[in-house]
């Protein structure tokens, strides 16, 4: 491979990528060069299956605390479209959106300091006694590190209260870019780098797996990029808890706004390669549909990706930021997707064992 061929026998040996292989690899002139390589190395762990779920977004509340310059779904208390569902409203809303073969509840929401901690650890009590066979995935770090300030308890006795109301796995959300100088730009009022990194590596330790995205596309540099990898990478060496990364678009204030502010396909395809490559420790890269489109997700299979997500049924926190995809696919939608792409279908509980094969 002509101007990448010694980052390639490094992969191939089993050799880890520095940053400055990383800055090679994103500033590479042949991007199907790169995926080239990112298909190689993902089809040596997972060979040719492509992941997915049938999952249902809740958003208990958008009243949040935080004020993020990248984020347009939360609201103050008083402000118009502000909302709080008591657990009761919770289990009317998945109710009325339910549909058989459900088996993750995937929660997030607003850091509203206007109800207890006990709040959050209701919502996912009366989740679990009503489903007890839907997995429930919920609340970021930097949620965790919400609930430790409004409770007072430890961030180790947060997550003991959550796993006992009966969460077994959480998102990845709130990461944005693992960089103070982007976090005291955009997200000030947030759990830092070494807050967001100690609530995943607690929650490893106490069994709970987890998963990290990245919010790229603003004012973050590709080193800044490179480096958010090199700290999950280096988290999972220690504790193995991570099941994937997920890279995230930013999606634009608007739905009307320029295809400039958003994200080229380009970025969004080496973006996922270079993922796939730096993060070799994790097992899955996972091409977010909902703020890339279900063609180029498609594509993304060839470049590095594992895994395309689930159904959703509703999604609201990228919509409400003006994302154009629909709010969630069928089942069927999805299989057509990865079969499209020449893979194979496999539909997977949370941790990532096989439900079905198609």
């Amino acid at each position: 491979m002509n101007g990448i061929a010694d980052i390639a026998e490094k992969v191939r040996h089993g050799q880890r990528l520095s940053l400055e292989d990383g800055l090679r690899l994103y500033r590479h002139d042949d991007l199907l060069e790169v995926g080239r390589l990112a298909d190689e190395y993902n089809r040596r762990l997972n060979e040719r299956n492509v992941y997915f779920i049938q999952n249902m977004y809740i958003n208990p509340t958008n009243v949040c605390e935080a004020h993020c310059g990248f984020c347009y779904y939360r609201r103050d208390p008083d402000q118009e479209g502000a909302y709080t569902m008591s657990p009761d409203e919770v289990l009317e809303y998945v109710k009325e959106r339910w549909t058989p073969g459900i088996r993750e509840f995937h929660i997030v929401g607003g850091h509203n300091p206007t109800v207890p901690f006990q709040y959050y650890t209701d919502v996912v009590r009366a989740l679990k006694t009503a489903y007890p066979d839907v997995t429930i995935k919920a609340y970021t770090a930097a949620e965790v590190e919400f609930f430790h300030r409004l409770s007072g308890l430890s961030v180790e006795e947060v997550l003991q209260a959550l796993k006992d109301a009966g969460l077994e796995s959480m998102p990845g959300g709130g990461a944005e870019i693992l960089s103070e100088r982007y976090r005291e730009r955009l997200a000030p009022d947030k759990a830092s780098v070494e807050q967001w990194l100690d609530v995943h590596r607690i929650a490893h330790q106490l069994g709970i797996r987890t998963h990290a995205t990245m919010l790229y596309g603003l004012i973050e540099t590709l080193e800044e990029r490179l480096q958010h990898m090199i700290y999950i990478r280096e988290l999972q060496d220690k504790t193995g808890g991570f099941l994937s990364f997920i890279p995230l678009a930013v999606q634009p204030s608007r739905k009307t706004a320029s295809l400039k502010q958003r994200t080229s396909a380009d970025d969004d395809l080496r973006t996922i390669a270079v993922s796939r490559l730096m993060l070799d420790n994790v097992p899955h890269i996972k091409a977010y549909w909902i703020n890339i489109g279900p063609r180029l997700t498609q594509l993304a299979v060839y470049f590095g990706s594992s895994d395309i997500h689930g159904t959703l049924v509703e999604e609201r926190i990228s919509h409400a930021g003006g994302a154009l995809t629909s709010q969630s696919l069928t089942r069927d939608e999805l299989v057509w997707l990865i079969k499209g792409a020449g893979r194979i279908p496999v539909e997977r509980d949370t941790f990532y064992r096989p439900v079905r094969v198609y």
